[in-house]
């Protein structure tokens, strides 16, 4: 159920930069949202998914709960993104029962959003919680593992002293949250991408946390050459020499320096980058595989399958098969 125009780019600002532009080469896209209206005392648990998941509280008191971690208290126009969809609960107050979000009776209101209540009224009572929530899928255009070394919960009040503008998209979301405006379900999930991508932005350009030296090993000059070359031509056939020959050093010490920044060998890492460029073309795009094999350098579709499977563990057939839309429109969820 992803909706196909809702793709958030994470720009930076030094286009001039091969790895800043690598770093900032990701993509949040839109699965599917939610409105919830819930009377307290309510405890929502969010089971751990491949997405990552958006939370945004427009009214109410929330607690955000980690199973064995500590609780926040998300206060009104508090919004957070957790990066890797751990397993976490949404309460009204420590301590309260939970139940599986899926549990819950979801009324679309258009292509990807749905309406949550847990009484039968339409209007909203003194001391709703009032939640938007989405689940997002990142895409890569890079192999670091910047996803993996995020924080598991990223909140936007890290960035109000830094981009004080974003004020501005969190009222409008409370606005549309409280308004019941024609088309507001479209403008929330629009606005959401937006928050949760400048979360992602911001942790980047203020260095990635802990993950600050992972990145300035990236931004060695001659590697990002190299780096930079991978990506514009993947498809090339690379060998370590003429990798080497890119970063202007020797084959063992380019090598050395290479695992040391990226954690896997260059003809690794370059199989790696093609099989995740051919899983989006062939599940997302549905591009034939055998232009898929052409557009990466293959000579074949037979030694295309091989390395496709040697590397995902499936045959590139059955990631079209998994990927396949369905012909009856799917339920909402959240």
């Amino acid at each position: 159920m992803i909706d196909r125009n809702s793709e958030t780019h994470i720009n930076g600002a030094n286009a001039g930069d091969p790895v800043s532009t690598l770093l900032m080469g990701m993509r949040l896209r839109g699965a599917s949202y939610g409105k919830l209206r819930m009377a307290p005392p309510f405890g929502i648990r969010f089971p751990a998914a491949a997405e990552a998941r958006f939370h945004f509280v427009a009214a109410g008191a929330v607690h955000l709960q980690e199973p064995g971690g500590e609780g926040r208290e998300l206060c009104c126009g508090d919004a957070v993104l957790l990066p890797r969809g751990d397993d976490h609960s949404l309460v009204s107050a420590p301590g309260v029962p939970v139940r599986p979000v899926g549990s819950l009776e979801a009324v679309p209101l258009c292509t990807n959003v749905c309406a949550v209540s847990d009484y039968p009224e339409q209007t909203s009572r003194t001391g709703d919680a009032l939640i938007f929530t989405g689940r997002m899928q990142f895409e890569l255009d890079t192999l670091h593992p910047l996803v993996g070394l995020m924080p598991r919960v990223m909140s936007v009040g890290a960035l109000l002293g830094r981009e004080p503008e974003i004020m501005t998209l969190l009222a409008a979301m409370e606005r549309e949250m409280a308004a019941e405006r024609a088309g507001s379900a479209g403008i929330l999930a629009r606005l959401a991408d937006v928050v949760a991508a400048t979360i992602v932005r911001g942790w980047v350009e203020c260095g990635c946390g802990n993950a600050a030296g992972w990145v300035e090993a990236l931004r060695d000059p001659q590697l990002g050459r190299v780096l930079a070359a991978l990506h514009r031509d993947p498809g090339r056939d690379w060998t370590v020499s003429e990798m080497a020959a890119e970063m202007g050093r020797s084959r063992s010490v380019f090598a050395e320096r290479f695992v040391t920044a990226t954690g896997m060998t260059p003809l690794r890492y370059v199989a790696v980058l093609r099989m995740r460029l051919a899983a989006q073309w062939i599940g997302r795009d549905r591009m034939a595989i055998d232009t898929v094999a052409r557009r990466l350098g293959y000579g074949s579709q037979a030694a295309f399958a091989r390395a496709y499977k040697r590397v995902t563990g499936q045959s590139p057939g059955r990631a079209r098969r998994a990927g396949r839309p369905s012909e009856a429109p799917a339920a909402v969820s959240l």
